[in-house]
Order: structure tokens, then C-alpha cells, then sequence
């Protein structure tokens, strides 16, 4: 039985659900997403909420049980308060400012390396060495920020590149003379 699965997702005031088959909508005050719950999974509104339920009690309908709830009630925590990743730009000369809405940044290239962000994205640097992806959708502010890191990944030796706030970067020891 999935611990996660068996609570109810409580909607808060302000937020709207709808459900049209398998389809969740759930509309807030920051925005709309929707996303469609697998077949394996009974969708029913409740007055504590929405609850989930398995229809049958196969490995993928268990698998997918927890998913489920966890994806909407991230939907709903995402049109409410939305989420937010920070990146740290670490290196000298490396910084990162704003070109209208992309994010043009210096890593050691021979060139600036612009990012256009996706549809419902949004970045700010409040500083030099400091990016703000934001937005309503989990999943993709996550993916934003690993793309963006992708594009240079802190090294081993000296620690440069970009990473997410708070990150340990594991440290080698450089040659012995």
C-alpha cells in the first residue's frame, strides 16, 4: 500500500480542479496546468479533496499510484506558490546578466552562451554570480536548471563552473610535484 497514495490532495482556497475523464486541470492564481492521470488510476473529488485509487492491484498500478497523487499535488502547489531552483556561477570571469528575457551568460568560452527560456519560465539574476529559474510547472524549471548546468558543469580540480545553490562539488587532489 503507498503511504503517499492513500492521502487526499487538499485543495486550498483560490484553486479551482477539474476533472474531464482522466484529465486533471487545476487552475490558480499564478496559472493553469493539466496533465492526465494513467488508466490504472481512479480519479474522484471528494469534500476532503482529490483521492487517488488503483483500480486493479498490479505492479504498475501501485507504481503509478504515488506518482499520480505526488504529480497533482504538485500541480497545485505549483499554480499556488510555484516553484524556484538557484544556480551558482562559480569561476572568474564567469557571471550572467539578463538580455530582455534570455539569460546571457560569461563561462570561459570565446562567447556568451544565451538561454531563451522556455514557455513558462522566467529568470533573474540578482546577482553577477546568481541565476533564478522560476515558474509553475516542477518538472520544468528542474529540467531548465539542468540544461543550463549542463553547459558547464563544475569541474573536479577547481571547483569552477556552474551549480545549484548549495551543492557540494567533490574536490580531487591536483598533482604532486
Amino acid at each position: 500500500m503507498s503511504r503517499i497514495g492513500k492521502k487526499a490532495v487538499a485543495i486550498p482556497n483560490g484553486v479551482t480542479l477539474a476533472l474531464d475523464g482522466q484529465t486533471v486541470t487545476v487552475k490558480g492564481p499564478k496559472g493553469e496546468l493539466s496533465w492526465t492521470v494513467a488508466d490504472e488510476i481512479e480519479v474522484s473529488q471528494g469534500e476532503a479533496g482529490l483521492s487517488l485509487a488503483p483500480r486493479s492491484d498490479s505492479q504498475r498500478a501501485r507504481a503509478m499510484w504515488g506518482l499520480s497523487r505526488t504529480l497533482v499535488a504538485n500541480m497545485v502547489q505549483g499554480v499556488t506558490q510555484g516553484y524556484e531552483q538557484t544556480l551558482e556561477l562559480v569561476g572568474v570571469g564567469y557571471r550572467a546578466a539578463m538580455k530582455g528575457k534570455a539569460l546571457s551568460m560569461q563561462l570561459g568560452f570565446s562567447h556568451d552562451v544565451d538561454v531563451q527560456p522556455p514557455a513558462g519560465i522566467t529568470f533573474a539574476t540578482p546577482r553577477q554570480t546568481a541565476i533564478v529559474i522560476s515558474g509553475i510547472d516542477k518538472q520544468l524549471v528542474g529540467e531548465t536548471a539542468a540544461r543550463i548546468r549542463k553547459i558547464r558543469p563544475p569541474e573536479p580540480y577547481k571547483g569552477k563552473g556552474v551549480r545549484y545553490a548549495g551543492e557540494a562539488v567533490r574536490r580531487k587532489e591536483g598533482k604532486k610535484k
